[in-house]
C-alpha cells in the first residue's frame, strides 16, 4: 500500500483547505422585474423562469 514520502508542508495544505471557504451566491437578474435571482431558478417576486409564467405566487397572510 502507498504511504506519503514526506510530510505535506502547512502551506501546501492550506492552500488545499481554502478552496472549501464560503463564497457568496452569484446572483443573475429577472429580466422581468429585475430582482435578484440565483440560476436555474424561478424569481421569487413574478414566477418568471426563462421568460415564461412558471409559477404561480401565492401570498398568504398569516394572522
Amino acid at each position: 500500500m502507498a504511504a506519503p514520502k514526506r510530510r505535506t508542508s502547512k502551506m501546501k495544505q492550506r492552500s488545499r483547505l481554502a478552496s472549501y471557504a464560503w463564497k457568496a451566491p452569484i446572483l443573475g437578474k429577472c429580466k422581468k422585474c429585475n430582482a435578484a435571482v440565483p440560476g436555474h431558478t424561478a424569481c421569487v417576486h413574478c414566477g418568471t423562469y426563462i421568460n415564461r409564467k412558471g409559477v404561480e405566487i401565492i401570498v398568504k397572510l398569516v394572522d
